[in-house]
């Protein structure tokens, strides 16, 4: 008998199942809020502001708006967008907000509903909605994300209990984006606030120079800035509603002729 070679042994297929995705950190809503923060800059980097100023460039329906923003620290936050020629004004101060809008038919300085200031109250502040919170009488509550996606998930609920959904990275720990409740057309709908091109400021306390807005999928913007300035002085009166210009009456007009 001849000896023979057994063939040699069939190698495993190679395995086709997909590397799992590295675990997102198990953090409480607190631990997760302390971290953006930080990302931020820090709360020494954030208390040394305490007024914003940006001037932006606003792309809406083709056309592009020139915008600016002023914000002082728990006073005041205005916003103010050339379109078309016609000046379109939302103001929020710590008592109240008021807004100007042509084209919706609001020309002189119109109050806001308390519902409508209750959901942007937390533009007056510098760090945001999650800086601070449970000072502003606000709490957080960590809601479940997909682990593939690695976000964090966070729900502000407001002391006027407005509820505004954080999606934030779980890698860089910076805000992606936030949604709140809103009104459409008079319509309830989402308006989601995305954020990114992230850039540090001179005292280190990192802005978003990209910011797009989507109302309920009805409407969309995006926002570009172009400059910023920190620690401007603003003269706190600019976040007060202007009363409307009264207009001379007309005078009657002189009748002619004798007695």
């Amino acid at each position: 008998m001849s000896a023979q070679t057994p063939p040699p042994a069939t190698p495993p297929p190679a395995s086709t199942a997909p590397t799992p995705a590295a675990a997102v950190p198990a953090l409480s809503a607190d631990e997760i809020v302390q971290k953006y923060l930080a990302a931020i800059g820090g709360k020494e980097a954030i208390s040394q502001v305490k007024s914003v100023y940006t001037e932006s460039s606003v792309q809406v329906m083709g056309n592009e708006a020139p915008s600016t923003t002023t914000i002082v620290d728990g006073v005041g936050y205005k916003s103010e967008t050339d379109f078309n020629g016609a000046r379109i004004v939302s103001c929020y101060n710590d008592k109240g907000g008021w807004t100007v809008n042509p084209m919706m038919g609001a020309a002189d300085p119109t109050p806001m509903p308390d519902d409508q200031y209750n959901e942007g109250k937390s533009n007056i502040y510098v760090g945001g909605g999650l800086y601070d919170y449970a000072g502003k009488g606000a709490k957080v509550e960590l809601l479940p994300t997909d682990p593939a996606v690695k976000t964090y998930k966070l729900k502000l609920t407001s002391k006027e209990n407005v509820d505004s959904t954080y999606v934030i990275d779980a890698t860089t720990y910076l805000v992606k984006s936030v949604t709140t409740k809103g009104k459409m057309q008079d319509q309830d709908v989402d308006i989601t606030t995305t954020f990114s091109d992230y850039r540090k400021t001179d005292v280190g306390y990192l802005l978003p120079y990209a910011i797009d807005l989507d109302l309920g999928g009805q409407f969309s913007l995006s926002i570009a800035v172009k400059k910023v300035e920190l620690n401007k002085t603003i003269d706190p009166a600019t976040f007060q509603m202007p009363k409307p210009e009264t207009k001379p009456e007309a005078q009657p007009a002189a009748k002619s002729g004798s007695n």
